[in-house]
């Protein structure tokens, strides 16, 4: 497709024209899902943020101010999903059934009640043992459940900070707890 046609499609899909908008999405989808897939490698997984990719930018499409710019900042568009999508994806394990038969569901015998009890005494204590910043930090994340954003809006910090004083205080109270650490 011509420089003269993408501009002319794009200026009439800016206006409403979902036809125009259609007549680009088939002219970039083999682009687009090319750019996808080196990313994203699994072909299912590809078509599916290619199609983000299409709805993004349909709803974006006002907010271009160049038109000959079009191709660049679809590719861009494609690029940042396809990133999100590996990273926000979690991560795949295949594990042999068997595996699963030696796992018990059900750990509620007085032993197991015991052991809890003692190794949550042990991480109180830990916490107790920290600065008031890294246990509140803690506590705030793993006890209250607060995310990481609710925790920079009541610290008053950057998410940034937030996440270093989590990884920061981890730290810390892996080293007070010492022995308690699993092998």
């Amino acid at each position: 497709m011509e420089d003269t046609q993408i501009i002319s499609l794009v200026l009439l899909s800016q206006q409403g024209d979902r036809e125009a908008f259609g007549k680009l999405a088939s002219a970039f989808e083999t682009t687009v899902f090319c750019i996808v897939s080196r990313r994203v490698r699994d072909s299912a997984d590809a078509w599916e943020v290619t199609q983000e990719v299409f709805m993004r930018a349909m709803r974006k499409l006002p907010q271009l101010r160049e038109p000959e710019r079009f191709s660049g900042w679809l590719k861009q568009i494609a690029v940042r999903l396809s990133i999100n999508h590996v990273v926000r994806r979690p991560k795949e394990s295949a594990v042999e059934p068997e595996v699963f038969d030696g796992v018990k569901s059900d750990n509620s015998g007085p032993i197991d009640t015991v052991l809890r009890t003692e190794q949550a005494a042990q991480v109180w204590s830990g916490l107790k043992q920290l600065k008031n910043l890294d246990r509140d930090t803690l506590i705030a994340f793993y006890i209250e459940g607060q995310s990481i954003e609710q925790m920079s809006f009541s610290f008053r910090s950057p998410i940034g900070t937030i996440k270093r004083r989590l990884h920061t205080a981890r730290n810390r109270l892996k080293e007070v707890l010492g022995d308690l650490q699993p092998v």
